[in-house]
C-alpha cells in the first residue's frame, strides 16, 4: 500500500513533529496538522498556565483549549502502512534541488527544507528544525510552509525585520522606521493588521459565497421554471388539440346529421309527390276516356238514341269526381319554392354564431398566451418617472378605519380626530389600533406616494388577514409577520418588521414613496423630493395579496394622505 497509486510515501510523510516517530493515536487539529495523541496534551499542558495553545509547527493559536478527538482514518492508515512496509525516500529525494528551498543550516550538499522560520528569517531541515520545537526560546517563532522570499521580510534601508504595519502609507515597516519617517503615522503590528485583513478576507468571501449560493438558487429556480414552462406548454397544447379535436369530430357529426336528415325528408316528400302524381296522372286519363265517351253522344244523330245515351250519362261523369280516391285540385297548396331554405338559414345562423364567439373567444385566448410572463426580475427603477410607470390608484376602505380616524376626499385622506366618528359596526375594522387599509389588493408591481404632516405616521402594507382586534402585536403594523411598516417623524423614519426597526439610511421628506415588487418579494421605500432617495428595502418572499396601510400617531392634527398620481 505504501506505493499504491504510484506514489512513494516515506517514513517521515506519517510522523509526528513533535516525537519524530509515527505517529502513535493521531489527532489533526483545527489549522490542519497532525500529531500523537500524548504529545500534542504534553505540549498544551506546558501552555496552560497562558491559557493560549499554539500548534508547535505552523504557531497558530487556540483558545479555548481544543478537544482532542482520534483521527481514525490517518490512524488506519499508519497501521495499514506498517503492515506493509514504509520505503525510505531515495537519497536524492532529501536533498534539496534547484526548485527546491534548502536548508540553511546544512553545510556541503544541503538537504530540503521542511519549513521556515519568520522570525528567524531561515529555513530548516527536519533534523536542525527541532530546536523550533525541543527548546522554550523559539515557542513564539512563527512556522510556514518553505519560502525563498523571506528577505522580503527584511527592512531595505534598516537591515531589520519588518513587524510593524504602517496605515498611512500602507506597507509594513520595522521599529527603526517607526522612530524616523513614520513617526506620527497610524501603525499596528503586521501580525494585527493581517488578524484584521484576515476577518474582512473572510467577511467578504462569506459575502460572495452567499452571493454565489443565493446565484445558484436562482439557477435552479430557473431550471425549474423552464421544466415547469415546457410541462404546461406541452399539457395545454395537447389539451387544446383534443378539444379542436373533439370539436371538429363534433362539427362533422352535425355535418353529417343534417345531411342525412335532408335527404331522408328529400327522399319522403319526393315519394309523396309522385303518388300524387300517379294518380293525377291516372284521372286524368279517366277524364279524357269519359270526355271522348261524352263527345260520341253529342254527336248521336237520333233523338231517341240521343235521349237514352245521355240519360246513362250522369252516374258516369259523377263517378270520378264522387269518388274517394279523387285529388281535389284546392287541396294542392303549391308554396314558393323555400323547402329547405328554413334548415339553410339555420345552419347560416350557427355558423354566424360560431364564427362570432370564436372571433371573440380566439382574442382572448391569443391574449392570455402573451400574458404568460415568467416575472424573470426586474431592476428596480432609478427615476421617479420610471416608477410612475407602475402607478396605481388606492383608496382607504372605511369598513377597516378606526372610528378616530375620518376619511375625506374620495376616502384617500386620513385625519386622527380626539373624538370617535361614527362608522358602521364591521368585522374588519381596527378597534384599537390607529389604523386603515385600503380597499384595493395589491400585487404584481406597484407604485404609491403618502403625504403626510403632524407629529408621525406610518406607511404600511400588510396581509388581509393581519388581527383587527385590540393592541397587541397581532394588530399593530411592524410588529407581527403579516405587515411591514416604515414609522415617520419629524427628524427620523424606522423601518419596523416583525418588532425589529431599523433606522433609515438617509434623511425622509414629508413625502413617501412605495415600490412593490410583489413576485420578487422587493418592498421599497423613498423619500420624494427632487430625487429618490431610498429608506428602506425589504428582500422576502410574499404569500399573499398585499393591502396598502396608514396608522396615525396619538397626535392632533396628523394626517396622511394617498396622492393622486394619474
Amino acid at each position: 500500500m505504501a506505493q499504491k497509486g504510484g506514489v512513494q510515501l516515506d517514513r517521515e510523510t506519517f510522523s509526528c513533529s513533535i516525537c519524530l516517530d509515527l505517529l502513535k493515536h493521531p489527532v489533526t487539529i483545527a489549522c490542519g496538522h497532525s500529531y500523537c495523541m500524548n504529545c500534542i496534551k504534553t505540549h498544551w499542558d506546558k501552555e496552560d498556565e497562558k491559557k493560549l495553545y499554539s500548534c508547535p509547527q505552523c504557531k497558530e493559536t487556540f483558545t479555548p483549549r481544543p478537544v482532542l478527538v482520534k483521527n481514525t482514518m490517518l490512524a488506519d492508515l499508519v497501521e495499514e502502512l506498517k503492515k506493509t512496509g514504509l520505503q525510505a525516500a531515495p537519497a536524492d529525494h532529501c536533498y534539496a534541488g534547484a526548485e527546491d528551498v534548502a536548508c540553511d543550516v546544512c553545510t556541503g550538499r544541503r538537504l530540503k527544507a521542511l519549513k521556515s522560520c519568520l522570525v528567524c528569517l531561515a529555513s530548516y531541515c527536519k533534523e536542525h528544525l527541532q530546536h523550533h520545537f525541543n527548546s522554550p526560546a523559539f515557542d513564539n517563532h512563527k512556522l510556514v510552509d518553505p519560502s525563498n522570499q523571506l528577505q522580503e521580510n527584511i527592512c531595505s534601508r534598516h537591515d531589520e525585520l519588518m513587524m510593524i504595519f504602517c496605515r498611512n502609507d500602507q506597507q509594513c515597516i520595522c521599529y527603526l522606521c517607526l522612530m524616523d519617517e513614520h513617526k506620527s503615522h497610524d501603525t499596528v503590528s503586521a501580525a494585527a493588521e493581517r488578524a484584521e485583513r484576515q476577518r474582512d478576507l473572510e467577511g467578504s468571501r462569506l459575502n460572495i459565497q452567499q452571493r454565489i449560493l443565493n446565484r445558484e438558487n436562482n439557477l435552479k429556480l430557473l431550471h425549474q421554471e423552464v421544466e415547469a414552462l415546457n410541462l404546461s406548454a406541452d399539457e395545454t397544447v395537447e389539451h387544446s388539440q383534443q378539444i379542436f379535436t373533439e370539436l371538429i369530430r363534433l362539427m362533422e357529426r352535425r355535418r353529417s346529421g343534417v345531411k342525412q336528415q335532408v335527404r331522408s325528408q328529400q327522399k319522403t316528400e319526393v315519394s309523396r309527390v309522385k303518388e300524387l302524381q300517379e294518380k293525377l296522372e291516372q284521372e286524368i286519363t279517366e277524364l279524357k276516356k269519359n270526355d271522348a265517351e261524352l263527345k260520341k253522344i253529342s254527336q248521336t244523330e237520333g233523338l231517341n238514341q240521343f235521349l237514352h245515351n245521355f240519360s246513362s250519362l250522369s252516374p258516369l261523369s259523377e263517378s270520378t269526381d264522387s269518388s274517394t280516391d279523387s285529388i281535389d285540385s284546392s287541396s294542392i297548396n303549391l308554396r314558393p319554392l323555400s323547402y329547405f331554405e328554413d334548415v339553410t338559414d339555420a345552419v347560416s345562423e350557427i355558423g354566424d354564431e360560431l364564427e362570432d364567439v370564436l372571433g371573440d373567444k380566439w382574442t382572448n385566448i391569443l391574449l392570455m398566451v402573451t400574458e404568460v410572463d415568467v416575472l424573470l426580475p426586474q431592476a428596480e427603477p432609478k427615476t421617479r418617472a420610471g416608477f410612475l410607470r407602475y402607478a396605481c390608484e388606492i383608496t382607504l376602505d372605511p369598513n377597516t378605519a378606526n372610528r378616530q380616524l375620518s376619511l375625506s376626499d374620495g376616502n384617500r385622506k386620513a385625519t386622527f380626530m380626539k373624538d370617535h366618528q361614527f362608522y358602521f359596526s364591521h368585522p374588519d375594522r381596527f378597534n384599537e389600533c390607529l389604523q386603515v387599509l385600503s380597499r384595493e389588493s395589491l400585487t404584481g408591481r406597484c407604485y404609491w406616494e403618502v403625504e403626510w404632516r403632524g407629529g408621525g405616521v406610518e406607511v404600511a402594507v400588510a396581509y388581509e388577514n393581519i388581527s383587527r382586534k385590540g393592541q397587541g402585536d397581532d394588530s399593530g403594523f411592524g410588529w407581527n409577520d403579516k405587515s411591514w411598516a416604515l414609522r415617520c417623524k419629524s427628524k427620523c423614519s424606522n423601518l419596523w418588521v416583525n418588532k425589529v426597526h431599523t433606522p433609515a439610511s438617509a434623511p425622509q421628506s414629508s413625502i413617501v414613496g412605495v415600490y412593490l415588487d410583489h413576485s420578487a418579494g422587493i418592498l421599497s421605500f423613498y423619500s420624494v423630493s427632487d430625487t429618490m432617495t431610498l429608506l428602506h428595502r425589504v428582500q422576502t418572499t410574499f404569500t399573499q395579496p398585499l393591502y396598502a396601510g396608514l396608522c396615525l400617531l396619538y397626535s392632533s392634527g396628523n394626517t396622511a394622505e394617498l396622492c393622486k398620481l394619474k
